[in-house]
């Protein structure tokens, strides 16, 4: 099997978990209890680990041609295959409860994958070829025919119940095969539901009936939503795809659908994406606000103040699972061989257990944001929380840290650290009333004019003409944009200009992108829309919108951005759909909107 490159595949939901469905009509990964949980389809990753392919048997040969988009306002992906026996549509979907509206939208999702097959022009013959291969992989399940015509498929603590639309499937040792034809104007349901052997058995559905409710609920969800900014179009399906990546019960959003997904095809920084970083809160908060979804902001902070509970002396974890848990530590599945054979394939992170410093910045930074919303006097929780955090700061903002790239080798002092311990302060500051009296601005202030004062001092080199990435570096580092963007610096101020100058001629890689560093093999997306924010900030709104057009260009053919670019091929790279790429959209938008918005 030749693997599909990373933008071949788009993006289902159901705000419980998440699948990806290729062009060729191959489901390659579907981990159905939760985003974080083990796969059932997880080809993604290793040619054996399952998948469930339904296409035209004609698929790939000369005559095949493919097209294919989301229903508006949705993420229900509708695939038109056209062969030189006439076309047909495939229609996936991950079902949503039945009346499921609004805000309800992924609260009880019944785990159920659809697939529905529509006759268009001539007779098209279908292929079916289902291949479950629980625990990333390391399961083959029994299969066993059932008296209703379906399939269920049983292996460790998982259960699979197939059914089909069409003639009988061929049920084989390891796998259902079936061949079909298709006329114009016939209509075919195909589902595999997801159940635990001791536990929620799985949930049997009209296929065609749940692919029209799970339409209607998406489109009646976005329908709450307005958004009055430029590129409305684009902004409107982010929002959509980090809906997609919310865990409903919680509000958590994941960073990304997948795991291990490279950064460069053939390397080994392949990491875990399925959780929840608190460094990415308030970026994912500011989009949520952006883009009228006011609710899933509440349900994140929520979420948030729960997970980091009181705080203690120890570090905050930069990431979370999903219902809040703390230790995702990290193990390799020596049996996988790895996106494009790059290894090792991660689960978990243990990023959980560094030394971030600007973690506790970004969480008072989303504190400040919601301040209106909270209420005069913060509840106790709240207060605690904030209070915690910000002494923390006061405490350790001098020591070094692994910083916002999460490098796995030693600790230094980073500038962008430095800076979001500054937010920390300054946002705390700001928040003293509603606080109690504990809150002490003014040694929070002092602290705060100290940190400032360091990284004007220390961050700035002046044989570069530029803020490096770490104190003592001659090293540029595109995460020194974001002092702008959290109020720092102005845009304006010619030591900004300069860096930024800096960034573009260093650090750029053509086609609007820009690295994390000089040596970094690609693209990032996220530090190439805080150049359009910088940009625009600093009164060059052409330019801005110019490289923000470009950085559009980047998106696959249903509009969906991993994390980054290969400036050589255009190749996306790295976990994907990334939440953060689709963030920078966003912000990115408004911020051409209104250049001056906080």
């Amino acid at each position: 099997m030749d693997q599909l490159a990373i933008s071949d595949y788009g993006f289902l939901s159901d705000c419980r978990s998440g699948a990806l469905v290729g062009r060729d009509g191959s489901v390659d990964w579907w981990c159905p209890d939760r985003f974080d949980s083990a796969s059932v389809f997880g080809r993604l990753l290793d040619p054996d680990a399952g998948h469930w392919r339904l296409a035209p048997a004609a698929a790939g040969l000369p005559g095949h041609r493919v097209e294919r988009d989301y229903v508006p306002d949705t993420l229900v992906l509708r695939t038109v295959h056209h062969t030189p026996e006439g076309s047909v549509a495939v229609t996936d979907a991950l079902a949503a409860e039945s009346g499921a509206r609004g805000h309800q939208l992924g609260m009880n999702s019944p785990a159920v994958l659809l697939r529905v097959v529509e006759g268009l022009t001539g007779r098209v013959r279908m292929s079916l070829d289902f291949r479950p291969r629980p625990e990333y992989g390391l399961l083959t399940p029994y299969l066993h025919e059932q008296p209703d015509g379906g399939v269920l498929a049983a292996a460790g603590p998982v259960v699979l119940n197939l059914h089909t639309g069409g003639a009988a499937p061929h049920v084989e040792r390891d796998r259902v095969r079936q061949e079909f034809e298709v006329s114009a104007g016939q209509v075919l349901g195909f589902d595999v539901a997801y159940g635990q052997a001791y536990g929620t058995p799985p949930v049997r559905l009209d296929p065609v009936a749940a692919l029209d409710e799970t339409v209607r609920a998406w489109q009646a969800y976005r329908e709450t939503h307005h958004y009055d900014g430029r590129y409305p179009e684009q902004v409107r399906h982010s929002a959509t795809v980090l809906t997609g990546l919310t865990y409903a019960r919680s509000g958590a959003v994941a960073a990304a659908l997948t795991t291990s997904l490279p950064e460069r095809l053939g390397g080994d920084r392949n990491y875990d994406y399925r959780y929840s970083w608190l460094r990415d809160f308030a970026m994912t908060l500011r989009a949520l606000w952006v883009a009228a979804c006011p609710s899933e902001a509440s349900r994140l902070f929520a979420w948030t103040a729960r997970s980091i509970g009181r705080v203690g002396p120890d570090p905050v974890p930069v990431l979370f699972g999903l219902e809040g848990e703390r230790d995702v530590s990290e193990h390799e599945r020596a049996h996988l061989r790895g996106y494009g054979g790059s290894r090792p394939v991660r689960i978990g992170n243990d990023a959980w257990r560094q030394r971030q410093l600007d973690v506790p910045g970004e969480v008072l930074s989303a504190v400040w944001r919601l301040r209106d919303y909270l209420g005069e006097v913060f509840d106790p929780e709240l207060r605690e929380m904030v209070l915690g955090l910000t002494e923390q700061v006061a405490a350790t903002w001098h020591l070094p840290d692994r910083g916002i790239w999460e490098t796995r080798d030693d600790d230094r002092h980073y500038l962008t650290s430095k800076v979001l311990c500054w937010v920390a302060l300054d946002r705390a500051v700001t928040l003293a009333p509603r606080l109690g009296d504990r809150a002490d601005p003014r040694r929070w202030a002092a602290i705060r004019d100290e940190i400032r004062a360091a990284v004007l001092r220390e961050g700035w080199n002046e044989r570069i003409g530029a803020f490096c990435g770490a104190f003592g570096s001659a090293g540029l580092d595109a995460s020194v944009l974001l002092l702008p963007l959290v109020g720092f610096l102005p845009a304006t101020d010619p030591r900004m200009r300069a860096t930024v100058g800096a960034i573009e001629r260093e650090l750029g890689a053509g086609n609007g992108l820009v690295r994390r560093w000089d040596t970094d093999p690609a693209g990032f997306l996220l530090c190439s829309y805080w150049l359009v924010e910088c940009l625009a900030m600093a009164g060059e709104r052409g330019r801005a919108a110019a490289l923000f057009e470009r950085l559009l260009g980047h998106a696959n053919d249903v509009g969906l951005f991993s994390e980054q670019i290969d400036p050589r091929t255009g190749a996306q790279l790295g976990n994907t759909p990334q939440a953060l790429s689709h963030i920078g959209l966003v912000s990115a938008a408004w911020r051409l909107t209104d250049p001056d918005t906080e």
